[in-house]
């Protein structure tokens, strides 16, 4: 067996059963044309079939490539699917003074929004759809694109998320074009992190999975400017990746002294 068919399927396993713990048996998934959201579409529709329902959520700013390449997506694979556009709602609050980053960040929290009250509607789980890479970095808005209940490829590299699509089939359309949350015309992720993926990924599999120090990474050749990046991004945006920190005043505080599984019964 090999190791993105082994990965495939324990992915898919693990939304099974994870899904399932919480008395619930269908799932959601935001569904942008891009290649993450794609991946969790797949593996998705591999654990739940017709239970999965995608969700297309264009705005003004999205592309059209977008729009065509969840389409296909959707026809390739049999998704069940529904377009919810966010551009009234992104309207109503924008103003000619918005910088590309507020905007951006509105927009993936105003699918967020969009997400969790269909998922209300459907009695379902949000899917997540960040990868390692972009958690690491903290590339992501904090209760937008990095909220949900469940993510399967948050422990998969950007570069890891390629090889998975092309096992899985995704279409080349999709797996070709450059990265890009689409939250503004002409926007990309390498250009905006400053740095292609590989070697965001080779640098970050460094440090985070062989633990090797920054000494050691620049020893070995790797370009400081990157390293001293990767490394200032992984600690400054520690707060994202973890629960709202409670101020203890008591003998037991919640994510403190007071923990459980997530899938305790009693």
């Amino acid at each position: 067996m090999g190791k993105y068919e082994l990965i495939s399927r324990y992915l898919s396993e693990f939304l099974s059963q994870e899904v399932r713990k919480t008395g619930l048996h269908k799932v959601v998934v935001g569904l942008s044309g891009g290649i993450d959201s794609a991946v969790v579409a797949v593996l998705a529709h591999r654990a739940f079939g017709d239970d999965l329902l995608c969700i297309k959520m264009p705005s003004h700013y999205s592309s059209q490539n977008s729009l065509d390449d969840a389409e296909e997506l959707c026809n390739v694979f049999g998704l069940r699917s529904e377009t919810r556009s966010i551009e009234p709602m992104l309207r109503a609050y924008e103003s000619t003074d918005m910088s590309p980053l507020r905007i951006g960040n509105l927009s993936a929290r105003l699918r967020m929004v969009t997400l969790f009250d269909i998922s209300a509607r459907e009695g379902a789980l949000v899917l997540g759809t960040s990868n390692k890479s972009e958690l690491m970095l903290g590339y992501g808005t904090l209760y937008g694109d990095l909220a949900s209940a469940l993510n399967p490829i948050g422990d998969l590299y950007k570069t890891e998320v390629f090889e998975l699509a092309r096992y899985l089939g995704i279409p080349e359309t999709i797996i070709d074009k450059p990265p890009s949350a689409d939250l503004w015309a002409g926007q990309s992720d390498e250009e905006e992190i400053g740095y292609p993926y590989a070697q965001l990924d080779r640098v970050l599999k460094h440090y985070v999975e062989e633990r090797h120090s920054v000494e050691e990474m620049i020893a070995d050749g790797e370009n400081p400017q990157l390293v001293d990046m990767i490394v200032k991004r992984i600690y400054k945006n520690q707060f994202k990746r973890r629960m709202p920190v409670i101020a203890k005043l008591t003998s037991r505080t919640l994510n403190h002294d007071f923990n459980y599984p997530r899938d305790i019964t009693l």
